[in-house]
């Protein structure tokens, strides 16, 4: 269960990261407010997430995937496109997540 709470936690983190733009530096209550609960349901799931994954791994993958799908919702909603550097830094990232998900010990498969 660990894993589906940390996908929530950060599907969760990339809407209220998704919101901050649209929100404008706090100025529109709409946007405002998705932020604020997109960060507290965030937390909440990977308050639940470290009962079952240690903390390490855990804001890795959190880190690694938000860093990417942030990414991905740049490109889509804003049309921010990455250069090339920046799309094979983000695959040292998914790669990096790979190799501690397959082959750390502290990962439990």
């Amino acid at each position: 269960m660990g894993y589906v709470y940390l996908l929530i936690a950060i599907v969760a983190e990339v809407i209220g990261t998704s919101a901050l733009k649209a929100a404008e530096g706090f100025t529109r209550p709409v946007p405002s407010l998705v932020v604020v609960a997109g960060y507290g349901a965030a937390f909440y799931f990977l308050g639940l997430v470290l009962r079952t994954i240690p903390v390490g791994v855990a804001y890795a993958i959190w880190a690694g995937l938000g860093i990417v799908l942030i990414t991905l919702v740049g490109m889509v909603a804003f049309r921010q496109a990455p250069d090339l550097p920046a799309v094979l830094g983000m695959g040292l990232i998914i790669a990096g997540v790979l190799v501690i998900h397959l082959f750390s010990r502290t990962v439990a498969h």
